[in-house]
């Protein structure tokens, strides 16, 4: 599909008016001369340099337009950001009722209600998790990234290296690990500042050894290291080929809340085809040696529209998910993400049409609702299956915090590891290099660089919840 834009120069207009397209059209393009569909902007109401709400009355003309062409509606309108529901906590914090909030998604961002409902759900019982949610800019939370994995799957982009081949790098990064974890958690405690949420991720921190991992918690959890009373610890346990009996007690033993031990799909055929080399046999097992174990609190995540995968497939994984009833349940939609082997590789995978792909969604609505899984938080890609969104549903009392916390931008958040990224509510970032090499050689470089940043956050108070719209 070719498209000619008329009477818009601004680079922030084109780029969202490039987002719209996206969620028209499977392949399209920006045409100089001929092309399928012509749209003239009207120059008297352009905003300035495309800032501000006016923007989305300008391109409100524009959505309106290709609805028309197509007699295709996008449920999430104009609202493309990553993280939607900060757009509801920045009005209820402005005392905001939820007839306005709903008002406002309607008429300036042509929201459909079933997202507006979506929102206001997740936005209202997330309240209810943190009370003090909007009043939290003197905490932190920390990530861990652990960046190696048995082997890479064929949909993702994090920072992570399989192991086998990296082995050598795994005790260097570790000594690297621990020399940033002292330099941040010296601060922390000689600051005051407390620590609301501890999430370990990847990469899959169970591919370390059960002894590597205890020393890991020992030194998040030694007082003389590391700031304590926190809310949660969480720990990824994606793999399940990385768990062991030993593993999981050294979980158990560290009081960590929360773990996720993720199949993505319970059918062997996909599994296969997206390299995770592991079976559903595995899956089974060791989900039942957590809870053997005492792990109270084990996520698994769903990823709807992997390649080859339809409605009977999803179902299939759906009743695996309700005869086990972890208690917490996140499903992702397929992302094409840059740089994965899916998406450098489309022509050797196949997934579903985009009417299959709303149909299964709609199945784990449905499915969620009925099993008693509650959405607590939610967020959207570049690039997302059938221009859905990813939701973190749980069990009432079994939400994860710094998920929330997170996803919300409701504090500073300190990435510590390679490939790990902070975030400051001042709007500025550090990013960990995600080369193993130049972490361990400049891992005090980039932590000093994170503690100038917090020390300047929480000096000036920076407030959370203030939205300003990225173009994705």
């Amino acid at each position: 599909m070719k498209i000619k834009i008329i009477g818009a120069d601004d680079p922030l207009i084109l780029k969202e008016v490039a987002v719209i397209n996206q969620g028209f059209f499977s392949s399209w393009e920006f045409a100089l001369d001929e092309a399928d569909l012509s749209f003239e902007f009207n120059p008297k109401t352009a905003p300035n340099k495309g800032k501000g709400d006016h923007k989305y009355t300008y391109l409100k003309t524009y959505l309106e337009f290709l609805t028309q062409k197509t007699g295709k509606q996008l449920p999430w309108g104009l609202l493309n950001s990553m993280r939607p529901n900060k757009l509801v906590h920045t009005m209820k914090k402005r005392c905001a009722t939820d007839n306005e909030i709903t008002n406002e998604l309607q008429n300036t961002y042509l929201v459909q209600d079933t997202k507006i409902n979506l929102l206001l759900n997740v936005a209202n019982h997330q309240l209810k998790i943190i009370p003090n949610l909007y009043n939290l800019e003197q905490e932190v939370s920390i990530y861990i990234g652990i960046p190696f994995c048995p082997t890479r799957c064929a949909y993702c982009t994090f920072a992570a290296y399989a192991y086998e081949p990296n082995k050598k790098w795994v005790a260097p990064f570790l000594n690297a690990l621990h020399q940033e974890i002292w330099i941040i958690g010296q601060y922390l405690i000689a600051h005051k500042i407390k620590v609301s949420t501890i999430y370990i991720g990847g990469g899959t921190p169970t591919m370390l050894a059960a002894e590597e991992l205890r020393s890991l918690l020992t030194a998040l959890v030694d007082a003389n290291r590391f700031p304590q009373n926190y809310r949660e610890i969480t720990v990824e346990a994606g793999r399940p080929d990385t768990l062991t009996r030993e593993k999981l007690q050294v979980l158990k033993d560290f009081y960590v809340d929360r773990i996720s031990i993720n199949p993505q799909s319970f059918n062997q055929t996909t599994l296969d085809k997206i390299g995770r080399n592991h079976t559903v046999a595995d899956i089974l097992e060791k989900f039942k040696m957590a809870k053997d174990i005492g792990i109270k609190n084990v996520n698994m995540d769903l990823i709807v529209g992997l390649p080859g995968e339809g409605k009977a497939e999803l179902a299939h994984s759906l009743a695996h998910i309700k005869d086990l009833q972890p208690e917490s349940l996140t499903v992702h939609m397929l992302a094409f993400k840059r740089k994965s082997v899916i998406s450098n590789e489309r022509q050797l995978y196949t997934v579903a049409a985009e009417a299959v792909l709303q149909d299964m969604a709609e199945m784990t609505y449905e499915f969620s609702e009925r099993e008693g899984y509650i959405p607590y938080y939610l967020y959207r890609q570049k690039n997302i299956a059938g221009n859905m969104e990813n939701i973190g549903y749980a069990k009432a009392g079994c939400e994860s915090v710094y998920n929330i916390l997170m996803m919300e931008e409701a504090q500073n958040v300190l990435g510590l590891g390679a490939g790990a990224s902070s975030k400051f509510l001042i709007g500025e970032s550090v990013h960990n290099p995600k080369d193993l090499r130049t972490y361990i050689e400049n891992y005090e470089t980039y932590a000093r660089r994170k503690l100038e940043l917090l020390g300047l956050s929480v000096r000036i108070g920076a407030k959370a919840f203030t939205y300003n719209p990225p173009v994705d």
